[in-house]
């Protein structure tokens, strides 16, 4: 059993290595053939924008704030102004190559009852809708005025998935904008592809910035650069692709003091749907992009970018963790968003944001990244809400640019095909259809005021709901019996495949669920106490799989069985519990970092489960590592 492991490992990292390392070639390659240059990046003002909209990021649909109804304007942006005044919107600490990093902006996961979503090693437990759901209807988890909030974001979330559902093939703009913004690209006429500046030191920031993704300064640009959302997003996370041409869910902005910045600067008309012009961002222009670079096909960019996604999915299937990877499950029919991802970030309370470096289309709120652990060729849905304070006083319709917050996408691992740049007023929204995350990359772009977002999706959920983690605890309690005159405890089979399955679903518990929650999801139990009666269920669960494995042990230890039996029995339990004590020191480590002992009590990671020593309800005192050392000593003596 032992043996089978060891090479079904030894495999999973060969392909592991031979992955990262393509990675890394692809991307040396790619710096290569840029070079010092900055990549074109197309705005609504340029010559060929619509057609490079049309032809290589047809996926992406803007609807105008004058689209939506003003009602639903105001509730959202209440429930918004809501949860930022109660403390809800916190700041997450996900982990990024092996270290913890906080993210750049403020959030909270609200969606469907009893759903996570899990990105960079942090699972988040969502705060329920609130809809009329019986499932939730009744139950006094929250205050009113949290409620309602919930409500509203719910509202929202059905206005959306039923908008979304209606689109038609080809539609890019509401109805109120399209109009007018054909007619201000004719009047606007050709105007040169946008460029950042050249100078000596945006050349050195982008150059430090290269030399971080072939591992050259790969610490100094981690400390520099935040993580923000992958993809988020999410059940289970992927490789932890490196900065820049590949990241997760985002990185963040925050640079030096040092490194040089600009700002790009945009202009909007007169109007209540205006339409978009934007003003060239300061630097030298480079030289005109010709119109076959413009309308490159995405169709060839999919087939020849296809092994690298193809990679990365069977990286996903294989890091969802205990459990056995399931095939991608694929979005068909209606769309129904099962959470929303919230965020907060106000620029002014950033000391530095990082420049964009590849396109210099400006200062970075998120970097570039797919939004992760979705359910496949599900779209996504953003609502964006600019307010100057939490007051909520709106930016739409100010005629100082530098507040308009900007979304940039590019074509995931290409330099040829230009960026797009859309601008986004206070109640717009934006959606990504079909199949532009996963061979996209996009990155927002701060305004100058705080900015709320709310960044609907279909949630991969499969391993993510509390029912199935809560299926998964019976499947191995099944293997317990009770007696229920003595109360005294047995196991059912002592197949080693049985008793492997049991121990599996046990780390999964521990892991995926019970120290998730108590490094990070416990923070919101004072805002809503939705998942702290099942999380307590879920301890009372796994401490009977503790029990399971001291039963385990004593058969392991018992003398007289079949040698053959008893050593595959021992392998299997040496291979789980050496897993289980490697994640348990990297959650305490966790716990105690220098990071986490900078949030406030109420905030703080909690180190738990740690029943195993001290709990009396055990039936032996439990010491990993002790027990560890005696099925070693076992299987050295047979």
């Amino acid at each position: 059993m032992k043996a089978r492991q060891c090479k079904h490992n030894s495999r999973n990292m060969k392909r592991s290595g031979d992955s990262e390392g393509e990675k890394r070639r692809k991307r040396r390659r790619l710096l290569q053939e840029l070079g010092e240059k900055k990549i074109p990046f197309l705005g609504p003002s340029d010559r060929g924008f619509q057609q490079l909209w049309d032809s290589s990021y047809s996926g992406l649909v803007l609807r105008k704030s004058c689209s939506l109804p003003a009602e639903l304007h105001s509730r959202v942006q209440a429930a918004l102004l809501t949860l930022r005044k109660k403390g809800c919107l916190l700041k997450d600490l996900v982990r990024v190559r092996d270290r913890d990093v906080f993210t750049a902006v403020s959030r909270a996961l609200l969606g469907e009852p009893g759903h996570t979503y899990r990105y960079l090693d942090t699972r988040l437990f969502a705060i329920p809708w609130h809809s009329e759901d019986a499932e939730v209807k009744g139950q006094n988890c929250c205050d009113p005025d949290l409620r309602d909030a919930c409500k509203a974001l719910w509202e929202l979330n059905t206005f959306l998935c039923s908008d979304v559902s209606q689109l038609k093939e080809g539609d890019q703009f509401s109805q109120c904008m399209k109009a007018e913004g054909e007619a201000k690209l004719v009047e606007e006429g050709e105007t040169e592809s946008k460029h950042s500046d050249d100078s000596k030191n945006s050349e050195g920031g982008d150059s430090e910035s290269r030399q971080s993704e072939e591992g050259d300064t790969e610490s100094k640009h981690s400390e520099e650069w935040d993580i923000e959302s992958k993809h988020s997003e999410e059940g289970c996370s992927g490789s932890k692709q490196e900065a820049g041409w590949e990241t997760e869910e985002g990185e963040s902005s925050q640079v030096k003091p040092s490194e040089s910045s600009f700002a790009g600067v945009s202009e909007h008309s007169e109007g209540k749907c205006p339409g978009w012009t934007t003003e060239a961002f300061t630097g030298t222009k480079p030289e005109p992009v010709g119109l076959e670079a413009q309308e490159k096909p995405v169709a060839q960019l999919k087939h020849s970018l296809s092994d690298y996604h193809i990679q990365d999915k069977d990286e996903l299937a294989g890091g969802l963790g205990c459990s056995q990877p399931s095939p991608p499950q694929v979005c068909t029919g209606p769309v129904k968003f099962n959470v929303t991802l919230l965020n907060y970030m106000d620029p002014a309370q950033m000391s530095h944001l990082k420049e964009e470096p590849y396109y210099g289309m400006g200062k970075m709120a998120v970097g570039w990244h797919h939004d992760e652990n979705l359910i496949t060729h599900s779209p996504v849905a953003v609502y964006n809400y600019s307010c100057h304070d939490d007051k909520g006083e709106c930016s739409e319709g100010s005629s100082v640019e530098k507040s308009c917050w900007r979304i940039g996408l590019k074509v995931a691992w290409d330099i040829h095909t230009p960026g797009l740049m859309l601008p986004l007023e206070s109640g717009d929204c934006y959606y990504m259809r079909d199949d532009l995350n996963s061979t996209h990359q996009h990155c927002v772009l701060a305004g100058e005021t705080a900015r709320f977002s709310s960044t609907h999706r279909v949630a991969e959920c499969s391993k993510g709901t509390l029912t199935y983690i809560q299926s998964r605890c019976q499947e191995a309690l099944s293997n317990l019996h009770t007696d229920p005159e003595t109360g005294s405890h047995s196991l059912m089979t002592l197949q080693p495949t049985a008793l492997q399955h049991c121990e599996e679903i046990h780390n999964e518990v521990e892991f995926e669920w019970l120290r998730q929650y108590w490094f990070q999801g416990q923070r919101y139990a004072r805002f809503c106490s939705w998942w702290t009666r099942p999380m307590e269920q879920l301890e009372k669960d796994w401490k009977l799989m503790e029990t399971m494995t001291m039963l385990f042990l004593a058969t392991v230890e018992e003398e007289g069985q079949a040698e053959e039996g008893r050593r595959e029995m021992a392998e299997t339990l040496l291979s789980a519990l050496t897993d289980r004590h490697q994640q348990r020191q990297t959650w305490r480590d966790r716990c105690h970092s220098s990071l986490a002992q900078t949030l406030p009590p109420e905030e703080a990671p909690v180190d738990r489960p740690f029943w195993g020593v001290d709990d009396p309800g055990m039936p032996l005192p439990f010491d990993l590592a002790d027990i560890i050392s005696r099925v070693e000593s076992l299987l050295w003596r047979m």
